[in-house]
């Protein structure tokens, strides 16, 4: 049988952005392509207005981590006015931007990448029976509670901002609001809740102590065989089922890593600046590369944008967000060999494409780069190297692990405030360049910002979907998404539930109804609800 290709359209459970060509030849994928079908244009809304728009403009971007860009706009026009920043204010980002990552690892893992492991393709596996039970979408009983209680943690963010989500109550300077002992109290109580209805009797089967002394892959599968509780734990139970369908065996990526470290810490980072801020985030920035097993830091400079396969009048040379002027081609049509996403293709100058996202982040924390005193944690980096390397199952472990560090994290913030002290210092305004950067739920997050005449003059936002889904650069290589997607196996091309797998392990921001077709033919293979 020759190459078949298959136009998947949209792909996933979340945002309806995400298109998806494949080409199979003989059950594998041979060829990928990742196209991103909405424009939003941010960028060009932005320009020419109040300096302090994007604090109201860019939280919108995204209806589940719209905190993380609060954060990005703040810190970007912290850096650009030279602004001092109150330890109680850094710390109260901080937990803001916490707590809304916490609530979107159980709606990512139950919402959106579980419901797959009650396919029928699994049924003959001995694990299936029990994932339906757990895993159906809005039946299943880890699915409900799941799903219900990742809403707690953002009702934290709601006591400092008002509301969740698209608060704006982070400002240059500061924070608009000053906690009371009432509110951090209830804020221990939200936590709390978390803690003990789902994180250690659902999720882990355990406390949070005895998981946190897991240092090692052998740790983990030692962990497992310890206690009935630990293997059927909702942690233990996908581990095991995912190892016996085979979820290890594909999805790798691009081997190649990024992260721009987040959690500034808080007396470290009060007066901020783009230079001085790789050494004082907790969770450090880097870039790991797989090939060499080398660490090293991320800095802003290093990040160039190629626009040769987007849809932008914008010419074929990478260039740095500061030098870009974001300029659309109205009315385009798809063409694989030229243009085919609204997407630009994110680059490091010397190490090329990368992969942003949790699995980065875990990578990048077991490097001994960076300060001392910085975070450090060395499980997920010895599990990529015993597995051979990156897998559909590695990036989802990697995703559901960071949940214990952030909520310890948590709890440090909430006992760090010391509420009479300040909460804002007014900063003087003043045209420049700013940068602010964090780690979204789903990966590496960033705004450039310059403004003149009290204007912004241009405004640049990378976020984690550009660094994955990115169509081929200006020298032909594939994005993260295409580059994981070859070597997948599809068992059945009218059901590629598997490109599914692989698009959701990166946690990517799609929607529910796919449709498949023949591209050949234009005959529709498949119509069918993921969720």
């Amino acid at each position: 049988m020759g190459v078949q290709t298959l136009d998947i359209s949209p792909l996933g459970r979340v945002e309806g952005d995400l298109d998806v060509r494949v080409e199979i030849e003989d059950g594998y994928v041979v060829n990928a392509w990742t196209h991103a079908e909405l424009f939003r244009g941010f960028e060009v809304i932005l320009r020419g207005k109040d300096p302090q728009a994007g604090l109201i403009v860019t939280p919108r971007i995204c209806g589940i981590c719209g905190g993380s860009h609060l954060t990005c706009a703040s810190w970007a026009l912290d850096t650009a006015w030279e602004t001092e920043v109150p330890r109680n204010a850094i710390l109260a980002r901080n937990i803001g931007q916490i707590v809304e990552t916490i609530q979107s690892i159980p709606r990512a893992f139950y919402g959106l990448f579980a419901i797959d492991l009650t396919h029928k393709k699994y049924r003959s596996s001995r694990f299936y029976e029990e994932a339906c039970k757990r895993f159906a979408a809005f039946t299943g009983t880890s699915y409900e509670l799941g799903v219900t209680i990742s809403a707690k943690p953002v009702e934290i963010y709601a006591l400092l901002g008002g509301q969740w989500p698209h608060s704006s109550y982070m400002v240059p300077g500061g924070v608009m609001c000053a906690p009371t002992l009432t509110d951090i109290t209830r804020a221990w109580a939200i936590l709390e809740y978390f803690r003990t209805n789902w994180l250690e009797p659902v999720w882990l089967g355990c406390s949070l102590e005895r998981y946190e002394e897991i240092k090692t892959y052998d740790d983990f599968m030692a962990w497992l065989d310890e206690d009935i509780k630990h293997r059927e734990s909702d942690l233990g139970f996908y581990w095991r089922m995912g190892l016996d369908i085979g979820l290890d065996k594909y999805g790798a990526g691009i081997g190649k890593y990024v992260t721009w470290g987040y959690i500034p810490h808080e007396d470290k980072y009060q007066k901020p600046t783009i230079a001085g801020r790789n050494a004082a985030m907790i969770m450090k920035s880097g870039v790991y590369d797989s090939f060499t097993d080398t660490h090293t830091l991320m800095d802003h400079t290093f990040t160039r944008e190629n626009t040769t396969h987007s849809w932008y009048d914008e010419g074929t040379t990478d260039v740095h967000p500061f030098e870009r002027t974001t300029k659309p081609i109205p009315n385009n049509t798809k063409d694989f060999n030229s243009a085919y996403s609204w997407s630009s293709a994110v680059r490091h100058q010397d190490y090329g494409r990368l992969e942003a996202g949790p699995l980065a982040r875990q990578l990048v924390a077991g490097g001994k780069h960076g300060e001392s005193w910085q975070h450090y944690d060395g499980f997920i980096l010895d599990a990529f190297k015993q597995m051979g390397g990156a897998s559909i199952h590695l990036r989802s472990l990697a995703r559901v692990h960071e949940i214990v560090k952030l909520y310890r994290q948590a709890e440090r913030c909430l006992r760090e405030f010391k509420l009479n002290d300040p909460w804002y210092i007014k900063p003087k305004e003043k045209d420049g360049r700013g940068w602010g950067a964090t780690e979204a739920a789903r990966g590496s997050l960033c705004h450039w910002v310059e403004l003149e005449g009290g204007k912004i003059k241009n405004y640049q936002v990378i976020a984690p979907t550009t660094w994955n889904v990115g169509p081929r650069d200006g020298e032909g290589v594939r994005g993260p998404i295409e580059t994981a997607l070859i070597g997948t196996p599809i068992e059945d091309a009218k059901d590629p539930v598997e490109v599914g797998h692989v698009a959701r392990s990166f946690d990517s921001c799609l929607v529910c109804t796919v449709h498949a077709h023949d591209a050949k033919t234009g005959e529709e293979l498949a119509r069918f609800r993921t969720a």
